[in-house]
């Protein structure tokens, strides 16, 4: 990858005992994280719930599929709002990042009374012919004409926009796309009502990127120091090439919108 990001500096070199001694001390310091996040998975699942009242129906491979259908007979969904909105030339290459994670963990996501799904806003053909060219499997629905996106934050009017900021990951900011990312998680009952328990936007959806994670280990990290936007280094996974090359300063770009008339009497409200 090809950027102005300054060198990072070079550790300094030391005999296998000092390393060991540096390596354990640092060991503390990994175990103190491991524990906070344990404490704070905890508290996560003790936060309050509430129902969920109105009656989403989405469109998909299955034909239009309920909220509740979603679930696919488990009691816990968990369902990341991709950026793809209607007429979008493609979908979003950072969610498209994240995305490549989710087809190895669906399997064993099901076997924890899990189902994994992804929703966008665009109709389902433009889904559709998006997740064939990356070659995804997980179950991906269409949230078109619903007020779903718009309900969990994900999705932003031109109202909205006109006014510099909009509500995103629970406070009012500027937002360069009509379209989020975030993930939702929500419970059914044994009487079939839903709750949502929980969402994150941000960098709090960190968490779905082994990428990252790996990253996160090896001595340059994540090598987005001196980015303007720090996913700009990221490619859909077919775009990736020999001439591959990283602008610092560019920033986050929403895909084009290559047609509008399927599109235009969509309503949210």
């Amino acid at each position: 990858m090809t950027t102005a990001a300054p060198e990072l500096a070079t550790p300094k070199t030391v005999s296998h005992e000092e390393w060991l001694s540096a390596r354990k001390q640092f060991l503390k310091k990994e175990k103190e994280f491991t524990r906070l996040r344990d404490e704070l998975s905890r508290q996560r699942r003790e936060l309050p719930r509430e129902e969920v009242e109105k009656q989403y129906v989405f469109d998909g491979p299955r034909g239009k599929e309920k909220l509740a259908d979603l679930f696919q007979g488990r009691t816990q969904l968990v369902i990341y709002h991709f950026m793809l909105g209607p007429g979008w030339s493609e979908g979003c290459p950072s969610c498209s990042y994240l995305s490549d994670h989710y087809d190895g963990m669906t399997i064993h996501l099901a076997h924890r009374d899990v189902t994994f799904a992804v929703v966008a806003r665009a109709p389902w053909q433009q889904i559709a012919a998006f997740k064939q060219r990356m070659g995804w499997k997980f179950h991906w629905v269409s949230s078109y004409g619903t007020d779903f996106n718009y309900d969990y934050h994900v999705s932003f009017t031109p109202e909205e926009r006109s006014t510099g900021k909009v509500h995103y990951n629970y406070t009012d900011q500027p937002f360069g796309s009509e379209e989020g990312p975030g993930l939702s998680v929500f419970q059914k009952d044994p009487d079939g009502r839903i709750y949502h328990t929980y969402s994150s936007y941000g960098r709090g959806l960190d968490i779905l990127v082994g990428t990252y994670n790996v990253l996160d280990l090896v001595p340059k990290g994540r090598d987005e120091d001196g980015l303007k936007h720090s996913m700009s280094w990221v490619r859909h996974h077919d775009k990736y090439e020999g001439s591959y090359f990283v602008d610092p300063n560019r920033g986050y770009e929403q895909p084009a919108i290559v047609k509008h008339s399927c599109c235009s009497g969509e309503s949210h409200s």
